[in-house]
């Protein structure tokens, strides 16, 4: 089998490139041999075809042959204490010698696991392993002592390409960081003078797609001595314990894609190496080496770039944490700051915006809003209010973290790109897991030029058939872009300020909620206290307020006579105020027991409830010829079937009350919600209540008109109409346009 015979099923496109599975290539780099092992005997599943060109075998006549017949049974022994370890990434590499016909070949070995197989390569061994520890030692050791007095991210970089480069022996090293959005950068590059230079050059995310960046990840290292190789395919194709391809996702040798093969030619590049720089186990950026002739690397050198690549991932993630140390110090402040002016603040959030600093400080945003209950509150340099409404539905719908940021507002959210100017770059987090409760921070656009390495856009090519495909860039010069609707972005140290933030309201919201939960246990004890007084105060007042009643009736049926028609009309008119006043009382004295009594909660229909208020009202409907309209059959729902009863009661009563016109008629019905509970409302057509008076209408003996007018009334009927309504847990109000008529509504629950 040749490199012809490699089966690739997948095609890389334009639209698939981003899924071409790297880790299952179903070959290798032919600088070294690869087989896979079922263990614990040993036994050879897999081979690369190549092994033919190394030991003067053909993969055939190794299939299913135990490891012994390359190795020798001591090494055997050595290569299954190896086995025994709990990590095998540091037993490699392991030296063995195998016998090809009269010669011995010395091959570094280099294993790890992978669907349910040990895979072994071997690479030919070029290094006497005597000198080779002593001398990439004190290379190693020079270099982290660089590293480490070195100040900055930008000077450990350089210090770490001239270093590369003096151990590899590369033509070029450059150290590329990516973005949030993986877009990388050139920050350092040591070259011949004879090469053009890429630092300060901007490269696309789609030159590493995230399937090579999980690898990346994986895999500290990865080398590639010669682009223009023929790969060397395994054989059989498939695992034959999973019947999958193998994954050669650890693998050294693994092939390389198709594309990036290219992308190696069309820079010039002929051999390739790159090391993974990490910082909180994310791919911070890479150390690329490029040469342009082929170049192997033994594993010794490419294990003492591997441990320089995890030096620099925790001097560079440290000396990155530094750089801003004074920065975070000053959030620190304005962090502390804020966190006591909420504490002082009833509202917490006038804490937040109403004082210096406040929350545009804490990440240096131009504008900021707090949505909290449905209000929205602003400082600064923010959208109108509807477009922050709408912005806030949409984070809603789309925040799966504790906090989103981006720099890109519009690419996200398009809506955006008409406030740009406030607006470009967002962060916001919520304090609530139910409520539309947001912290919002704004940055306006700032137009940029960035340089790239050629043109990012031109990645794609026409086939003759009319196909698209991707194709890595050809030209890596210098190309200038004017970036618009971005804003500058936002600093680590930034999002963990806000999110500081986020655990401190969190905080203050929670501990305002126990103060107001234990005011209102405060409360409900006042309530009851007050309900209980008021009961034993207009019980005990009805006592001597019958004896000032009864005693003028005695004077005047006793001494009428002797009393001249003054006298006897101010008698009269004593007797009419004590029975107003008993009157008040007994409204008193019923709306005080209200909050004694326990509700009996219950299945009602409402309709013979509404029936038996027309029945004892029926008198007085007939008297005042009043139309009763029911639209269409009330529901049921769970209340106190007599409590609503004295609710309907009173709305209709005063409807028949209050009424001038000559024809007159009351319509009681309700309104269907899908989320809330159901309306109720009973509307006429009587004399209307002006706007300035749908609050007190509700006050305990308040009244608009005199008390002989409109048949009198103590006033106490909406009162105890309001306090039922609401121990059912509803809400009742009034909509009124005076001089045509009312309409009064109340809420409670539907049964289903």
């Amino acid at each position: 089998m040749n490199a012809k015979d490699i089966i690739t099923p997948f095609q890389v496109e334009l639209t698939n490139y981003d899924l071409e599975p790297i880790h299952i290539p179903g070959s290798i780099q032919p600088h070294g041999v690869l087989l896979a092992l079922k263990e614990p005997e040993l036994t050879i599943l897999q081979s690369s075809n190549n092994i033919s060109h190394f030991l003067g075998m053909s993969p055939e006549e190794l299939l299913n042959q135990p490891l012994s017949k390359l190795l020798e049974p001591e090494q055997i022994n050595f290569l299954q204490d190896c086995l025994l370890q709990e990590d095998l990434q540091f037993t490699n590499p392991i030296e063995f010698t195998i016998k090809s016909g009269n010669k011995s070949v010395h091959f570094d070995g280099i294993i790890h696991r992978s669907d349910q197989v040990l895979i072994l390569e071997l690479e030919p061994a070029i290094l006497e392993k005597s000198n080779a520890f002593f001398k990439f030692y004190h290379l190693v050791k020079q270099t982290i002592s660089k590293l480490q007095v070195a100040s900055s991210v930008t000077e450990i970089s350089q210090v770490l390409v001239k270093e590369v480069k003096k151990i590899t022996g590369f033509d070029r090293v450059m150290v590329y960081r990516f973005d949030d959005n993986y877009n990388g950068i050139v920050i350092a590059d040591d070259k011949p003078e004879y090469l053009a230079s890429y630092l300060g050059l901007h490269y696309p995310a789609l030159d590493i797609p995230p399937q090579a960046r999980e690898l990346f990840s994986q895999n500290w290292l990865r080398l590639i001595p010669d682009a223009n190789y023929e790969p060397a395919a395994i054989v059989p194709a498939n695992n034959p314990l999973t019947e999958q391809p193998l994954n050669l996702s650890r693998s050294v040798l693994r092939s390389v894609s198709p594309c990036h093969i290219e992308y190696l030619h069309n820079m010039g590049v002929t051999a390739s190496m790159s090391i993974s720089i990490m910082k909180n186990k994310k791919l911070w950026g890479l150390i690329a080496c490029h040469h342009q002739s082929p170049k192997f690397l033994p594993y010794e050198i490419r294990n003492a770039c591997e441990f320089l690549g995890q030096m620099t991932s925790l001097e560079l993630g440290a000396k990155e944490d530094s750089e801003d140390s004074e920065y975070k110090i000053q959030l620190k402040s304005v962090h502390s700051k804020l966190v006591e002016y909420m504490s002082a603040e009833t509202n917490f959030i006038q804490g937040l915006i109403n004082y210096q600093p406040n929350l545009l400080n804490l990440v240096n945003a131009q504008g900021a809003a707090v949505s909290f209950e449905g209000e929205y509150f602003t400082v600064g340099n923010t959208p109108e209010k509807p477009d922050i409404k709408h912005l806030v539905e949409w984070i809603y719908q789309n925040l799966q973290e504790e906090i989103l940021y981006t720099d890109a507002l519009s690419q996200v959210y398009p809506e955006a790109e008409k406030f740009q100017d406030v607006a470009s770059g967002l962060m916001a987090f919520s304090f609530s897991k139910t409520q539309k409760n947001f912290v919002l921070w704004f940055r306006p656009e700032v137009v940029q030029t960035v340089n790239w390495g050629g043109n990012p856009s031109k990645i794609v090519e026409v086939k003759a058939n009319g196909n698209l495909r991707l194709s890595p860039r050809k030209s890596f010069e210098l190309w200038k872009e004017t970036v618009r609707l971005k804003s500058l972005p936002w600093k680590y140290c930034e999002v963990n300020a806000a999110l500081e933030l986020r655990s401190a309201i969190i905080g203050v919201v929670l501990r305002k909620a126990d103060e107001l939960a234990q005011l209102n246990i405060e409360l409900e004890r006042s309530n009851n206290e007050l309900d209980a007084f008021a009961y034993i105060a207009s019980h005990d007042l009805k006592e001597p307020l019958r004896g000032i009643h009864n005693y003028s009736n005695f004077l005047i049926e006793d001494y009428g006579e002797t009393l001249n028609d003054e006298g006897r009309d101010k008698l009269r008119t004593l007797i009419r105020l004590t029975q107003r006043m008993e009157d008040l009382i007994d409204s008193l004295l019923h709306f005080s027991r209200l909050g004694r009594v326990d509700l009996s909660m219950q299945q009602t229909d409402i309709n013979s409830v509404v029936n038996r208020s027309l029945d004892l009202l029926s008198a007085r409907i007939e008297q005042m010829q009043i139309k009763i309209c029911i639209p269409r059959p009330l529901p049921l729902v769970y209340c106190d079937r007599v409590q609503i009863g004295e609710v309907f009661n009173n709305l209709i009563a005063n409807a028949i009350k209050y009424n001038d016109k000559t024809e007159k008629w009351i319509e009681i019905g309700y309104i269907d919600h899908p989320t809330a509970p159901v309306i109720f409302y009973v509307r006429d057509n009587g004399i209307g209540i002006r706007e300035k008076h749908f609050e007190s209408i509700f006050r305990i003996f308040k009244r608009l008109h005199g008390p002989n007018k409109y048949g009198g009334g103590t006033g106490a009927g909406l009162t105890i109409t309001k306090k039922i309504v609401e121990r059912h847990g509803g809400k009742i109000w009034v909509e009124s346009t005076y001089g045509e008529g009312s309409t009064f509504y109340f809420t409670l629950q539907e049964v289903d």
